[in-house]
């Protein structure tokens, strides 16, 4: 097929390789423009016009993708079909329409759980056994277009962020590829979503949701850790410095002390009340030091029974 590639991030990549593994003819990749990142603010690219520009494709960087100059570029190419992988824009009606196979969406979660920006930290989060992917047809909503093909990703008890996003990641490289492949040779009827989706929305995650509520269960807060990994990750002040949470462990029993509270140490875990259960903590990273587990941890820092951890 003709195609018109439209993505940002790591999570796009695969797709992009796949595509173009597949022989599809790209005519080109559209990613957002490139940002100062670091401390140096220094002007990155994002991976996805990286990998375009590995395999020699043309890469156009609209800063928003409704301004005519965009539109006309992409009724230009006239794409038999335009792929879109995690691309961080409202895409408008009449790009929408413009190809014979629409516009087809990689979207990270089983729709129609989980529309959004954050679809696989959010199912992490709220402590869902599986999740996967979903190759829609676009609309003018946000994640609710007909379904065409799906693949379900089991989520093991020890998953983050990030061994789902890769997981995802893959997934969706190899759905998009055997829907391409459908479609060159039959209709897809696409399935059509409930106005109501059966999970909340799936917000973009910001910095400020890593910052740990103790007033949460030990349950909830172990799976926040999790799915915040690698970022933003989960943080708490001691001592007056950043503390932040790698990697956690619930116990069911409560020490009587107040959330937040340290109530004790285990050879392998600092313990903090939460609000209903206690949360072990079992890897950490003290502003300035280097990550650690919390034996190591725990050697060089002090930390009292009763200690508050805000």
């Amino acid at each position: 097929m003709k195609a018109v590639f439209m993505g940002t991030p790591d999570f796009a990549v695969g797709a992009l390789k796949r595509l173009a593994e597949d022989g599809h003819e790209i005519l080109a990749v559209i990613t957002q423009p490139d940002k100062p990142q670091g401390r140096k603010m220094v002007l990155t690219p994002p991976p996805v016009k990286e990998e375009a520009q590995r395999l020699g494709l043309e890469v156009y960087q609209p800063k928003r993708v409704r301004d005519p100059e965009c539109v006309e570029y992409i009724k230009s190419l006239h794409p038999e079909v335009i792929i879109v992988a995690a691309f961080g824009q409202i895409i408008p009606k009449e790009v929408l329409e413009l190809p014979e196979f629409g516009c087809l969406n990689i979207h990270a979660s089983l729709l129609p759980k989980y529309r959004g920006a954050a679809p696989i930290q959010r199912a992490i989060i709220d402590g869902e056994k599986e999740t996967g992917v979903t190759m829609m047809r676009m609309d003018e909503g946000l994640d609710t277009g007909d379904m065409l093909t799906k693949v379900v990703v089991p989520i093991e008890e020890d998953e983050t962020g990030g061994s789902l996003f890769d997981k995802l990641s893959a997934a969706g490289a190899q759905l998009m590829s055997e829907t391409l492949q459908k479609l060159m040779v039959e209709d897809i009827p696409g399935e059509k979503q409930p106005e109501e989706s059966p999970t909340p929305y799936a917000a973009m995650i910001r910095r400020e949701d890593g910052k740990i509520d103790w007033q949460m269960s030990a349950v909830r807060l172990e799976r926040l850790v999790r799915g915040l990994s690698p970022w933003p990750g989960c943080t708490a002040r001691l001592h007056g410095k950043q503390l932040k949470v790698w990697k956690a462990r619930v116990c069911s029993e409560n020490s009587g002390q107040s959330a937040g509270s340290v109530c004790g140490t285990k050879t392998d875990a600092l313990c903090v009340q939460t609000g209903d259960g206690i949360l072990e903590l079992l890897e950490l990273q003290l502003e300035g030091k280097k990550r650690m587990d919390a034996a190591t941890f725990l050697r060089g820092c002090k930390v009292e029974t009763g200690t508050m951890l805000l």
